[in-house]
């Protein structure tokens, strides 16, 4: 709370999810709900922000919109994290089977997230979940080599070869030596990564990737405005904003972590 910087980012990361938690509360209209007759006004003509193409109220578009960001955001960093976790956690506690893992790793991360978008949505079919799938495989290898490197930094410490020579099991060893130990690691990679995952999210929705029309989502919100973007410049503005405001407070967020939970930096 020292750090003005992160201060604001943590409050305004808070908000977001509010916001997104409670949006069928807050935006002051249904985001399906629209009037062709005040198709594309100007903000502050109807309502604060102006309405789409459909006559949609922009505000509550774009509260639900980040709802769906969120959705998308929350449910790949929790699956492609804990997976990767898990992954880099027994490259590192196992040796022999260290060097096929990361091996496997190393492949997922030589694919771009846009790849696997493209691949998992002609399996299923463009939507939601099919970026949410590849936004979550992207993460493994990611999450994986971090927490790799972290472990094997706390496996060189003399408590965990004490914890062996007692006979302690390996599950119980992970849960109170091993992971706590990684968490710092761990919480500033997962809090940089929800600023990537929305940004990547955001743009394979831009592409059509993404929630399909009606739903409201800032990536697809941004890309339906192009075709406006002359005369109706906020349909298109006002989404690619929000993704903006959201993603840098992710990062710097997970910057004022990184400051406060690395030794070397605090001192």
């Amino acid at each position: 709370m020292r750090d003005p910087a992160g201060a604001i980012s943590l409050t305004v990361v808070i908000l977001i999810f509010v916001v997104a938690v409670f949006a069928p509360l807050i935006a002051p209209q249904g985001h399906w709900s629209g009037d062709m007759a005040n198709a594309l006004k100007p903000p502050g003509e109807a309502g604060w922000l102006g309405t789409d193409s459909q006559g949609r109220d922009m505000v509550s578009r774009l509260i639900f919109g980040l709802q769906t960001t969120m959705l998308m955001a929350v449910t790949a960093v929790i699956v492609g994290c804990a997976t990767g976790a898990v992954i880099g956690l027994a490259a590192a506690y196992y040796p022999p089977v260290s060097g096929l893992l990361m091996r496997l790793m190393d492949i997922l991360l030589s694919f771009p997230t846009i790849l696997f978008g493209l691949a998992i949505a002609a399996i299923l079919e463009p939507g939601l979940w099919a970026v949410v799938v590849a936004l979550s495989i992207s993460s493994v290898p990611l999450m994986a080599r971090v927490v790799r490197g972290a472990a094997l930094t706390v496996m060189q410490q003399e408590y965990i070869e004490s914890a062996r020579a007692l006979g302690v099991s390996d599950l119980h060893l992970w849960r109170r030596h091993l992971l706590p130990n990684c968490m710092s690691s761990i919480m500033v990679f997962v809090t940089l990564r929800f600023g990537q995952v929305i940004l990547l999210g955001a743009a394979l929705s831009f592409i059509g990737l993404g929630a399909q029309p009606p739903s409201a989502e800032l990536g697809s919100m941004a890309s339906e405005g192009r075709t406006f973007l002359f005369f109706a410049p906020h349909v298109s503005v006002l989404p690619s904003l929000l993704i903006f405001i959201v993603v840098l407070a992710f990062n710097t967020l997970g910057d004022a972590l990184r400051d406060v939970l690395d030794p070397k930096l605090r001192s």
